[in-house]
């Protein structure tokens, strides 16, 4: 029994035939670049996320970088960004001369706190850009009233939670990546909804936004050779878009495969001690692209070897937060000042899961963890 962390040839092996005629079709027109099926993926996704507008582009971190561009922000701008997230997320707002400005996270959902924007919000600030985090979303309601009461831009990270949904106070409910300015998501092929290489989208409701959008991504241009503003070169190839349109058609049905192996998870692991199994929030569902639990009492790294050793990959997302990361070291800001992250970072272990997870395979992964623990 061989187990993957994340199993793409099993996956592709239920839908290898609609795979297979889907770039076939692309072959043969030789419409590799911008071919129907990159504007008929656009037009499914945004008809699937319940959004007016959604601009398909190179990769996520493209698409991060194309929505700030698309704001307007300036050089020394702040934007406000979770700690504990990957580094594209920060990288982008640095690179454009931004400042990105750190929040500590949510140490039940790993989400950024929501309790801790406002104290770090300055006459600087444009944005806040949530992260939704290994499946669920960031607390959105109360993030987008502080957005709304100071005028900022919400540029919402949903690489790890596309077809989650959050539901309102009043009983409204939006997909992640649909709630905010922009959202923004990537296609890397370990993603809910990854194609065969990269490839990235963003959403947008906003008619007029939208179109700045897809300038930017085309080199800041509507009209061939025509450029209104500076842009960048960045698009999802036709084969990709064709892979994508098939495999959207199962995303719902993947995510539930991924719940339920999170529920044989949450019974296998339910009583073992030292460990800390994923908490869910109330008002978002969680699609679990990853399913990450914590170790505590200084074991994470032990039970990583351990479990190497039996034949079980796992993963750490993330082991350095953003904050003591080399390339983003700020003055007064070094360990201690985010001490939720930097516990996190000590404790986290993301265990296998993918649609292609068996209840066989889970059990083995839970009696080794048993075993290490117990030992």
């Amino acid at each position: 029994m061989k187990i993957e962390m994340v199993d793409l040839r099993g996956q592709y092996l239920h839908i290898q035939s609609e795979i297979n005629e889907a770039m076939q079709e692309v072959l043969a027109s030789a419409a590799f670049i911008n071919g129907s099926q990159v504007k008929e993926f656009s037009r499914n996704l945004a008809l699937y996320n319940g959004i007016k507008h959604v601009v398909t582009c190179g990769n996520g971190t493209d698409a991060l970088q194309i929505a700030f561009m698309a704001l307007g922000l300036k050089p020394g701008d702040e934007v406000i960004v979770p700690v504990h997230t990957y580094v594209a997320t920060a990288e982008v707002i640095a690179l454009l001369r931004l400042v990105p400005v750190f929040v500590d996270c949510d140490e039940d959902h790993f989400t950024i706190d929501v309790n801790q924007i406002e104290d770090k919000i300055t006459p600087r600030t444009r944005a806040i850009a949530p992260v939704h985090l290994y499946g669920q979303c960031a607390d959105m309601e109360p993030l987008l009233e502080i957005a709304r009461r100071n005028h900022l831009f919400v540029v919402e990270d949903t690489a790890q939670a596309i077809g989650a949904t959050y539901a309102f106070s009043d009983g409204t409910r939006r997909r992640a990546g649909c709630m905010g300015t922009i959202g923004a998501t990537s296609f890397f092929p370990s993603k809910n909804l990854g194609c065969y290489g990269d490839g990235g989208a963003l959403f947008v409701d906003d008619d007029a936004l939208a179109e700045r959008v897809r300038m930017i991504a085309n080199h800041g241009q509507r009209v061939k050779y025509h450029h209104d503003v500076i842009g960048c070169n960045s698009r999802l190839d036709t084969l990709q878009a064709a892979i994508l349109n098939v495999k959207l058609k199962y995303l719902d049905r993947y995510t539930e495969a991924r719940q339920q192996a999170a529920a044989r998870y949450d019974e296998l692991l339910k009583d073992v001690a030292g460990i800390i199994l994923p908490k869910r929030t109330e008002n978002s569902t969680h699609v679990f692209h990853q399913y990450t639990i914590r170790v505590l009492n200084h074991r994470r790294d032990a039970l990583k070897a351990y479990l190497a050793e039996q034949g079980i990959p796992s993963m750490i997302y993330y082991p350095v937060p953003l904050h003591l990361q080399k390339a983003y070291i700020q003055e007064g800001k070094g360990i201690g000042t985010f001490p939720v992250a930097e516990r996190l970072s000590e404790e986290v272990l993301s265990l296998p899961m993918h649609t292609e997870l068996t209840l066989e395979m889970q059990e083995f992964i839970a009696e080794r963890i048993r075993c290490f623990v117990e030992k």
